[in-house]
């Protein structure tokens, strides 16, 4: 059974005036960057009361986009709807729909709050909360990203235990990613998980090395207890090297009975939200292999590179509860050959890899900061019979353009454009087929984009 998009009928629009949404993301951008100026005006730095200590970000930036389809797809996917990627049902596009430009704007503000206390012996214990909010929600409803006590000795390193994120994630969104306008592109693209619940984390004191500082890290968690069959299982390996002007971060995430998916900014759970569907379910795992780099070729050139390998076994698709035509409470599935057979399970699901890679240059002179960014997301290779994306690819390139008014407050451009291998899915290792700021594999094989912000951090 081979899956193919349904495009007939789809057609671009011709440039309009700024509709409603071009006016509440302009809106929404002058009040973030009034408030941002007031509050940065009055601390650049970490608020520091006692033992406790406040900082944090606060961004918004809003962005006017090629080849957008928010309406085009027949049974809608989130916010509106349930239709993922993954499922068959979410590929078929409305016939005669329209795609064209479009504005999207988005805040970001997160808090950290820390407190440190020092203990006979030359240890120290240390707690972190933080929470994120996008456009004044929970990021992501159900998780908070820290909330995790620690002890560290200079001796003897830190072990750490409660919620937090993962390297494969935080380390690639910054300063890789954000630092060359790809947060989005290279951190939450993939086959890692961001966030850990319960998680137990040991970081080694430096070790010198080579004239340089080698730090070793392992964490594990064991993601929803409820799951008994099925039982989820989180390893990740962490490894940073620095020597100089120079830091290698590299890292290693294998996991078993996870949510099934190529987001790495996910949490790391179960196989479905629900450990009643466990009996009903069959185990599957994915992770990831990579390696990045930052090099300070002088005071004013920074220059990043970073390589990875996905790797998911594949989750058969099976309805859960409330089965029927196209309705239904379905697992979590991926990489699924829809109507075939396999050893007898019907919707299998198959393994995949795929390598990806980005790099980039970021220029500092006094105020400004210009940094400019390519991410290459790669075929996958599997024996899927079905086209589930495995056949496309994807090249991103991003140029930026910053000012930093105030110590911690910067204003910035940024522009970009995606090209794709051939219209349809959007590559395997991309979470949706609309991911890369809102451009449409199915409905073009390019797009573009521009945009400005504001960020401030403290």
């Amino acid at each position: 059974m081979h899956i193919q998009t349904n495009t007939r009928g789809l057609g671009p629009v011709p440039e309009q005036k700024p509709d409603a949404a071009t006016r509440r993301a302009v809106r929404s951008l002058r009040q973030a960057v009034a408030l941002a100026a007031l509050l940065a005006g009055g601390a650049a730095h970490a608020v520091d009361f006692g033992p406790f200590t406040l900082n944090g970000f606060l961004k918004a930036e809003v962005k006017r986009g090629s080849n957008s389809c928010e309406n085009c797809q027949l049974n809608p996917g989130p916010p509106k709807g349930f239709a993922f990627k993954d499922m068959v049902w979410a590929d078929e596009l409305i016939p005669g729909s329209h795609y064209g430009p479009a504005t999207n704007d988005v805040t970001l503000f997160q808090p950290w709050l820390g407190a440190h206390f020092d203990l006979p012996g030359g240890f120290k214990i240390s707690g972190m909360l933080s929470q994120r909010w996008r456009d004044w929600h929970l990021d992501i409803p159900g998780f908070l990203y820290e909330r995790n006590v620690a002890i560290s000795h200079e001796t003897y390193g830190r072990l750490a235990y409660g919620s937090m994120t993962t390297r494969t994630w935080s380390v690639a969104d910054y300063p890789y990613g954000t630092n060359i306008g790809l947060a989005d592109e290279w951190a939450s693209t993939g086959a890692g998980y961001g966030l850990l619940e319960e998680a137990v984390r040991y970081t080694t004191r430096p070790f010198d090395v080579f004239e340089g500082d080698l730090v070793l890290e392992a964490t594990y968690d064991n993601g929803n207890g409820k799951f008994k069959r099925n039982k989820p299982r989180f390893w990740e390996f962490y490894v940073q090297y620095h020597r100089g002007d120079l830091v290698v971060d590299a890292m290693f995430q294998d996991t078993r009975n996870g949510t099934p998916g190529a987001w790495s900014h996910g949490p790391f759970t179960g196989l479905t939200p629900f450990p009643r569907d466990d009996a009903k379910l069959g185990s599957s795992g994915q992770g990831m292999a990579m390696v990045m780099a930052r090099y300070q070729i002088n005071s004013n050139y920074e220059l990043t590179a970073g390589i990875r390998r996905n790797r998911w076994s594949g989750a058969y698709a099976v309805c859960v509860s409330n089965c029927g035509p196209n309705s239904g409470q379905w697992n979590n599935m991926f990489n699924v050959d829809w109507g075939g057979t396999r050893d007898g399970v019907t919707n299998p699901g198959y393994a995949a890899t795929s390598v990806d890679g980005m790099l980039g240059l970021r220029y500092r002179v006094g105020k400004w900061v210009a940094h400019t960014g390519m991410a290459y997301l790669g075929k996958a290779s599997t024996h899927n019979p079905s086209d589930r994306g495995q056949h496309n690819d994807a090249l991103v390139n991003t140029v930026g353009l910053g000012y930093e008014f105030y110590p911690g407050f910067q204003i910035y451009s940024m522009a970009g454009m995606v090209n794709y291998g051939r219209r349809g899915l959007s590559p395997m290792s991309v979470p949706g087929n609309a991911a890369i700021s809102n451009v449409d594999s199915r409905v073009s094989k390019h797009g573009n984009w521009f945009g400005i912000g504001t960020v401030w951090v403290w």
